[in-house]
């Protein structure tokens, strides 16, 4: 016999030895645990738009005024346009503008520091309006932005849209667990018929995996310049987008 052959019957006799001991791997009572994801994307249903106004003056009462002014006037406009919007305001701010300190030269001694003079004051404001109202939103949010700045915008699902989605996720979070365990079975060289799940642990809230990351919505962001201007604002472009929501889910299989 010559020596290639002799090789090739080596390697032939080595691959029959492992196949022999793969299937003497005894699989009877294991116990796998299997972890599972469901995930769907569905289009965001509401917005949450933040807005601010800023205002500077020599005067405090002065700037204060006129933000006061300005936020009613915006809320005002934003009401008329969206009745149905939830509206919060937040964050007055009132800041000192100090004068900038002189310049120092090598000629001139080092003199102690002074505190420097108030030249003006900073006053702002911010609102956040949360609305389902997708299609009228350029229309509320130019409504209101000669007077206010549009400083951000999220895009993401109310509560009862997330809530109606239950049922789907779970759904969706199942059958991944049921085609896993097929996936598991075949490489055991075991039918499906012969695992038993034992425990269904949903979100992986127990002892068999870490705790799942809460799912997050994809978030379509905005901001704006904090330029004011009397004059009207074209209406802005939106697009709401989608979200993406999880679920997780660990189970418990044992063959018999």
């Amino acid at each position: 016999m010559t020596p290639s052959r002799k090789l090739m019957l080596g390697a032939a006799l080595a691959a029959a030895c492992i196949a022999a001991q793969a299937q003497s791997v005894q699989t009877t009572g294991t116990t796998v645990v299997v972890p599972a994801t469901g995930e769907l994307s569905v289009p965001n249903d509401q917005a949450r738009v933040t807005l601010q106004v800023e205002e500077q003056d020599k005067d405090k009462t002065a700037a204060a005024s006129r933000v006061n002014l300005k936020m009613k006037q915006g809320i005002d406009a934003l009401k008329r346009q969206d009745p149905q919007a939830t509206l919060k305001s937040y964050g007055y701010y009132t800041y000192a503008i100090y004068a900038e300190p002189q310049p120092v030269t090598a000629q001139q001694p080092r003199q102690p520091a002074k505190a420097r003079p108030i030249v003006g004051w900073r006053v702002g404001q911010y609102l956040d309006m949360t609305t389902q109202n997708l299609a009228q939103l350029p229309k509320t949010v130019s409504s209101a932005q000669s007077l206010l700045s549009l400083n951000g915008l999220q895009f993401g699902l109310s509560p009862a849209a997330t809530k109606k989605l239950d049922a789907a996720l779970f759904d969706a979070t199942y059958k991944n667990l049921e085609e896993r365990v097929g996936f598991i079975s075949a490489s055991m060289h075991r039918s499906p018929a012969d695992a038993v799940l034992e425990t269904v642990d949903f979100e992986g809230s127990g002892n068999y995996a870490a705790p799942a990351a809460a799912p997050m919505a994809k978030m379509a962001m905005m901001r704006s310049d904090m330029a004011q201007e009397a004059a009207s604002v074209a209406e802005p472009s939106f697009e709401p987008g989608e979200s993406t929501v999880s679920m997780r889910l660990v189970g418990k299989v044992r063959f018999k």
